[in-house]
């Protein structure tokens, strides 16, 4: 299983995730802001959880390039 959070508020739309990791990320139009999809929110942490072991590299990658480092990601 794959775990990822995105804590949003810190976002600064840079928009590096959306391009590394597209079938996980969206930008909203609303704010500018990055949008981890299908995730549940948890006070302003926002948790995906997948079976699809596949999508990990592309959000690792994602939270690596992220320049406030606001994505974390777990294979557990």
């Amino acid at each position: 299983m794959v775990i990822v959070t995105l804590q949003r508020q810190k976002c600064i739309g840079c928009n590096y995730c959306v391009e590394l990791a597209p079938n996980q990320f969206q930008m909203s139009k609303k704010d500018g802001k990055s949008v981890l999809l299908h995730s549940k929110d948890k006070k302003g942490f926002f948790t995906l959880k997948s079976n699809e072991n596949t999508i990990f590299d592309e959000c690792d990658n994602a939270s690596k390039a992220c320049p406030v480092k606001i994505i974390s990601v777990k294979m557990i």
